[in-house]
This record gives structure tokens, sequence and C-alpha cells, in this order.
């Protein structure tokens, strides 16, 4: 005779941790066939066994989370004999230039005025002419920015001369507008665009026609390239500046894109800087690149 089936044993316990419709450890989904140790005749699993094998994965997740604790308490020390090697920023700084100081050619002349007005940075520069005679001494360069200064300070009734910088036909530099050569003092010298510019003024009239001394092209080149080079600017790049003077080429508000390096008349209706000095702008621009050591291809993407 057949031997009658075991009797059944008592519910599996681990089949009751889920909610219903759950299956249980030994269950498995419908059309997923039949589990071997649930055939008919085969071998049953103790409970305790069963139970400590439910319990393996549990006691697997401690371990691991005990191994990975200790591992992270203890500093790595693997490669720590081979040299780090850091990586140094570029930076294209060109040094400062000579600047004779404002007290030069200002002496006792200067008036009482307001602080000097301030911004987070330069990254654009405008180059004008000062209109003035260019067949001076350069001896005489003092007294010339000091009656440029008594015009836009007195008939103007300017609060100090607008322009930041002057420049000689020999190549000297002056400092103008007071409150440090190498701070982002907010000048009085492109209507619309005095905010994050500096203005440098070449002494003299430059029309077409005029010759324009190189000493005077290369100081400007080198005093660019210090002044951009303090907030990274490339002098060949755009930069995007907001007009803040319906009178200037842009309505007020509106957001420009010029050369970070530009003549006056990119941002005001007028023919400053000359047409002689605008034509060698793009030389100067050049020059003032090398200077800050860039390489030959121009940025011209536009920088904020």
């Amino acid at each position: 005779m057949p031997k009658p089936p075991d009797p059944p044993g008592p519910p599996d316990t681990l089949d009751t941790q889920g909610p219903p419709d759950t299956p249980g450890l030994l269950e498995t989904p419908e059309g997923a066939g039949t589990p071997e140790p649930c055939r008919r005749g085969a071998r049953r699993i103790p409970g305790a066994l069963l139970v400590l094998l439910g319990c393996l994965p549990g006691l697997v997740s401690v371990l691991v989370l005990a191994l990975s604790a200790g591992g992270a308490e203890r500093p790595a020390t693997a490669g720590l004999d081979r040299p780090v090697r850091l990586r140094t920023p570029v930076t294209h700084r060109a040094p400062r230039p000579h600047i004779v100081p404002r007290s030069v050619w200002l002496g006792t002349a200067g008036r009482v005025q307001p602080p000097p007005r301030y911004d987070d940075k330069v990254v654009a520069v405008f180059l004008h002419h000062t209109d003035s005679p260019s067949d001076y001494n350069c001896a005489d360069a003092p007294e010339i920015i000091r009656r440029l200064y008594a015009g836009q300070t007195g008939v103007r009734n300017w609060d100090d001369i607008g322009y930041n910088f002057i420049v000689d036909r020999c190549g000297t530099i002056y400092e103008g507008r007071a409150g440090g050569t190498d701070r982002p003092v907010t000048g009085a010298h492109t209507q619309g665009f005095n905010h994050r510019t500096a203005g440098i003024a070449a002494l003299g009239t430059f029309t077409a026609g005029v010759p324009v001394p190189r000493a005077m092209t290369d100081a400007i080149a080198a005093l660019a390239a210090w002044k951009l080079g303090l907030a990274g600017i490339d002098p060949r790049a755009s930069v995007r500046l907001v007009s803040s003077n319906s009178l200037s080429r842009y309505k007020q508000g509106t957001t420009a894109t010029l050369p970070a390096l530009a003549g006056h008349q990119a941002g005001f209706m007028t023919s400053c800087p000359g047409a002689a000095l605008t034509a060698r702008l793009p030389e100067i621009r050049e020059k003032a690149a090398r200077l800050q050591g860039r390489t030959a291809t121009a940025r011209l993407t536009a920088i904020p």
C-alpha cells in the first residue's frame, strides 16, 4: 500500500509577515511553478533553519554597514606615496605700468569734491582724445591736464576730471580721476557707460591724417592690458554693458554688446577719439592681449 501523506505541519510564520495576497518566503506568484521545497516527496527544511535563512539577508546588511562605517572612519592611504599634481588656473594679468600720480599735475589747484564712487570691477575701457593741441612739449603735459581739469570742474561743474587716465604723446601715463588707479572708480567720460568702465584719454587731437605717436599707443595698450587683466578680460573680446542714459547710443536700460577696448564713439554719438586713433584700435587691442600673455586667437564671446 502506498504510504499515506505526511500530516500537514504548522503554518509557516514567515508567510504571514506581508500584507494579504503578498507571496511569502516559500510562495511563488501565480504561473511561476511550484518551488522545490513544496513538491510532494521532497524533504522538509526544519522551521528553525528556515528562520535562520530568513534572517540571513538582514545579517548580511548589518555586516556590510559595519564594514562601510569602519572604512569611512579610516583615512584612505592608497596612492599617498605619489605626488599630487595641482592644476594652476591660467591668468592673464599684465604688469602695472608706471602711472604718474594726480598730485603731480593737480598741485594745489584741486577743489573740494565728494568722495569717489566705485563699481564692482572694470570690464571695458573707452578710448578718448582730449581735442586739444597735439604739438605740445611733453614737459608741459601736467599744465595741459590741469587746464582740462579746470574746464571740466569749472564751466561744466563736474566734481572731478572725467577721465580715469591721460596718456601724453611721449607715452607717459597720468592718473586722472581720484579714487585709486587700481580700483574700479566710476568715471565721467562716456555718457551712458561710465559704470564698470575706465576712460583713457590721449592728450591731443587725432583726427584723420594726424600722426599718432607709437609711444602713445604702446602706453595705451599697456594700461588697458593691466586694467582689463584685473578682471580677466581679453582686450579683443566683446562685453555686455547696460546703458544708464538714453542720450547715449542706446536707450537707458538697454544691454549693449561693445568691444572691451572701444573708442568713445562706440557708446556715444561723437567722432572721438578721432579717425586716426580709431584706426589704430585693432593694433592696440592685439598689443594689449600679447601683454596679457594671450594667444593669437581672439576671444569673441561676450563677457557679462
